[in-house]
């Protein structure tokens, strides 16, 4: 026979599982949007929502297997396939940013106009797709989502007067994250790279605007799956293989860990243990590097392409990594010295949401 729970068990038993708290962002995100005097800019046309299939070309198209020569016909071909795409990620974010400093209302409803008329043709949601293609859409993903962080937490609540069309740019982000998900899950771990660190981070802060913890767990998933391929020295294997661009590379494996890292925080889950402190290795042997890229040099075969890493915008990790840990001095007077941060990928002002008041 069925075994029958008896009502009051029932309720004992929903009463004893455990609860989760809403996901929270970084305390960052609830600041107030800013008040300055000055005229708005004009609202430029938005540009036209790209739902075509996402088969782009690969700006190291006919490159060997370290994908580390760029081909520059290709990435012209790259550029101007997905030049709408990346207006969108930009403009959008920097209407954002504006608006957050300013409080110019016409800022908002830009952004809004632009974010809503994308989401309410679906952009982005093909199923066909190239690496190339899955890779722009969780590239926009964390980037318009970590911008919309700022907008959907702030204690000034501007999403307020926008309810349906939040709810519709909402509900297309959670699309966009769930076609991540797939997308990204299941790889051979030689396949496992910054790719899919940075799909990572655009889940995390869709998990976070939605409150989904299946996407929130999915993303910590992933960052332990990188945590443990960061040798004792500090080194990812699968960057290694990029030769000239391999301390680029990982250097640009760590902004997506750093954030997913600080969000995990903000929500009682401290990553900063795995695998005996995984990321501060993987961050100190980055800085250690471009010191001096002897090391990684010697280790790729071959000598070190640094017109990435001559680049301030890219140590924003610095940001949320220095937020994390107690940062020596030498890497405290970095993060000064090349901040504050504005990187479009992580939704913006990056040392404005981690700067401690």
């Amino acid at each position: 026979m069925p075994i029958r729970l008896a009502p009051f068990t029932l309720a004992a038993l929903l009463l004893s599982a455990p609860a989760f708290a809403e996901l929270q962002p970084p305390a960052g995100y609830y600041a107030a949007v800013g008040q300055r005097d000055g005229k708005a800019p004009t609202c430029p046309t938005v540009p036209q929502p790209y739902t075509g299939e996402l088969q782009f070309t690969s700006k190291y198209e006919g490159s060997d297997k370290a994908r580390a020569t760029l081909n520059r016909q290709a990435e012209k071909n790259f550029r101007e396939q997905t030049s709408p795409i990346t207006r969108l990620e930009k403009e959008a974010g920097r209407m954002i940013t504006g608006y957050m400093r300013t409080g110019q209302p016409q800022r908002l409803e830009c952004a809004i106009e632009w974010l809503d008329q994308w989401a309410s043709a679906d952009a982005l949601e093909s199923e066909q797709f190239n690496h190339t293609g899955k890779s722009m859409r969780k590239w926009a993903l964390g980037s318009l989502a970590g911008a919309w962080l700022r907008l959907k937490f702030s204690e000034s609540q501007p999403l307020a007067a926008y309810p349906q069309q939040s709810a519709r740019i909402e509900a297309w982000f959670t699309r966009l994250a769930e076609h991540t998900v797939r997308e990204w899950s299941d790889l051979p771990l030689r396949k496992i790279n910054n790719h899919s660190y940075w799909a990572a981070w655009s889940v995390m802060a869709v998990a976070v605007i939605d409150d989904r913890r299946d996407l929130f767990d999915w993303s910590v998933s992933q960052f332990r799956i990188a945590a443990n391929q960061v040798d004792d020295e500090g080194y990812l294997a699968n960057e290694m293989r990029r030769n000239q661009r391999a301390l680029a590379y990982h250097n640009y494996a760590l902004p997506p860990l750093a954030m997913i890292a600080a969000f995990a925080e903000a929500n009682e889950v401290d990553l900063r243990g795995e695998n005996h402190g995984a990321l501060q290795r993987l961050a100190e042997r980055v800085l250690q590097g471009a010191h001096d890229p002897a090391e990684f040099a010697q280790r790729a075969g071959a000598k070190q392409d640094m017109s990435e890493l001559r680049k301030d915008f890219k140590y924003a990790w610095l940001a949320p990594y220095c937020s994390l840990y107690a940062c020596s001095e030498q890497t405290r007077e970095l993060n000064q010295e090349m901040g504050p941060f504005n990187s479009f990928r992580l939704g913006g002002e990056v040392t404005q949401v981690f700067e401690k008041p």
